[in-house]
């Protein structure tokens, strides 16, 4: 994006700081960033280029961690409720008999779910108003200059009108083609496929079972296999299609991913020949809603920060859809950067805090769009690749080791979750005067950082008076709660006391007494064997937490 100096006002006369956060792009990554700036106090405007959504069902699979995310957030219930469990998946190599794999029972709170991206942004959409933020539809931003203190934009309307404003941070969201991540700079290394790609939302009549996909490959030497891929949608018998287009139908213009809105769409017969091409039973499919010519590349922008602004989401990674992680990757971009955020603007954590969100993001993008590259170069060629639970689910995915976690407990099992690995739920625990059980999920849920004690039964007493002490030196931002093996111990006025009656946290956590520092992101800021080791402190202090004095 070119900038013209003299276009600018002086930057004195463009008046005072707008918000705290502006945010580009409404899509399901941008909608979650601005949801949770404003959960946790954060000042903050958001934009689209777009006059409305796109009807289009682009992104549909949900990965466990991303509903986890949603659990945190509140929506959960609303996205399950607007979805379908994809519950397998058949594969029909040319040549030989179908096949079913059907998803494993991975004990995991949640398993995948199946939604198009037009239900998730209703859903987000709906969630952000309220917090009383509504999206600026028909908004493009035209301009950017970063200064020390703030970040200038211009924000130019589809009616014409142009507006200059300020803001303390701009958080790009705006897709494969940002003009946020363009307008700092940050290069966006990496290739486009060569092929094209067909899509659309069809009715299929076939005896597919429920909730499962269809994946038809005909391997062919020297180029990507002919394939016919069906996802399920909510709507019974409807289906998300996707194959190589034809090259009468590939744009010779246009860009090196997404939708080519410039060139026409497959129709119906184009789609069907694939289907009677691949599929034995050349089920008919009928009721085209949409369909387009779809561009893939794999890129990674070099840097996730420039000074004040950020990028996430497919601003900041692009990948073939073959893992079906992008947006999964993009919400939980925007997860790990808000509260991070939210904390720095209300002047409780430094500066250099933010510097852990390229640290702890963009090794995450990196693995997806190798994993991803990976798996679209073998395509259909990886029989008996058992399917990687951790990548699968987004579950395993961890900062061990980054300068942004403390971990203080060697020795310990190491089937015991570590600082920087996702905090797991644990059911069954139990409070004083609570007739059901709750999960560790239902304590970690809010925006606060939560000291997690685990006690042993002998000496829960003594510690529970110790750390009521330390509860008024912690912000209010910081809560404790206790989980301890038995029952019988009252607990503290201000110290939450919880029971692991049926032995559920000990096998999550381990058995012996450990403390955990559990970040808003669910993730395990620091561990240790006690509380009152200086790692504690010194962490605290490095987030912007320092103790209070007695």
């Amino acid at each position: 994006m070119t900038i013209g100096e003299n276009d600018w006002p002086q930057f004195g006369e463009m008046g005072e700081i707008m918000a705290d956060v502006l945010v580009v792009g409404a899509g399901p990554v941008g909608l979650t960033m601005a949801a949770e700036l404003a959960r946790h106090g954060a000042r903050c405007r958001i934009v689209d280029r777009l006059a409305q959504p796109l009807p289009f069902c682009r992104a549909i699979g949900v990965t466990p961690r991303t509903l986890e995310v949603w659990d945190d957030m509140g929506v959960a219930r609303e996205m399950i409720d607007r979805g379908l469990w994809l519950t397998g998946l058949r594969s029909i190599m040319h040549g030989h008999p179908p096949g079913d794999t059907h998803a494993d029972d991975t004990g995991l709170p949640y398993g995948q779910l199946g939604l198009p991206q037009y239900e998730t942004e209703r859903v987000l959409r709906s969630h952000l108003g309220r917090f009383g933020v509504d999206v600026e539809c028909g908004v493009a931003l035209s301009g950017l200059k970063a200064e020390e203190d703030s970040v200038a934009v211009r924000l130019t309307r589809g009616d014409g009108p142009i507006e200059t404003a300020r803001f303390r941070y701009v958080i790009g969201c705006d897709g494969a083609h940002s003009a946020v991540r363009r307008a700092v700079g940050i290069a966006f290394e990496g290739d486009a496929f060569p092929m094209s790609f067909m899509l659309g939302d069809v009715h299929i009549a076939w005896d597919l079972p429920r909730g499962m996909a269809l994946r038809a490959l005909r391997l062919v030497e020297d180029r990507a296999p002919d394939m016919f891929i069906a996802i399920p949608l909510p709507e019974p018998g409807r289906y998300r299609v996707s194959m190589l287009a034809p090259d009468a139908l590939a744009p010779t213009q246009g860009t090196d991913h997404g939708l080519q809105s410039e060139a026409p769409g497959p129709a119906l017969p184009d789609l069907q020949l694939v289907a009677d091409d691949l599929l034995p039973d050349r089920p008919r499919l009928s009721d085209l809603r949409w369909s387009s010519i779809f561009r893939i590349s794999m890129r990674l922008a070099a840097a996730y920060r420039r000074g004040r602004v950020f990028i996430a989401g497919d601003a900041a990674h692009i990948h073939p859809p073959t893992g079906g992680q992008g947006m999964n990757t993009g919400i939980q971009d925007a997860y790990n950067l808000a509260w991070k955020l939210a904390l720095v603007l209300k002047g409780t954590a430094p500066e250099s805090l933010l510097d852990s969100y390229e640290l702890e993001r963009r090794p995450v993008g990196a693995a997806v769009v190798a994993r991803t590259r990976a798996a679209s170069e073998s395509y259909g060629r990886e029989s008996g690749r058992k399917p990687d639970r951790n990548a699968d689910t987004q579950i395993g995915i961890s900062y061990r080791g980054t300068s942004s976690v403390t971990e203080a407990a060697d020795g310990v099992d190491d089937t015991v979750p570590k600082a920087g690995d996702r905090a797991p739920d644990a059911e069954g625990l139990r409070r004083e005067g609570i007739g059901f059980p709750l999960r560790l999920f239902d304590i970690l849920r809010g925006t606060e950082h939560v000291l997690l004690v685990h006690l042993a039964e002998a000496s829960v007493a003594g510690e529970l008076a110790a750390l009521a002490g330390l509860k008024g030196q912690l912000p209010s931002s910081l809560r404790i709660a206790v989980i301890a093996a038995g029952k019988g111990v009252a607990e503290q006025p201000v110290v939450p006391l919880y029971h692991d009656r049926d032995g559920a946290f000990a096998r999550a956590y381990g058995a012996e007494p450990l403390s955990f520092l559990i970040r808003p992101d669910g993730h395990i800021g620091w561990r240790g064997r006690s509380w009152r080791e200086a790692s504690f402190k010194k962490h605290l202090e490095r987030i912007g937490f320092p103790l209070a004095r007695e």
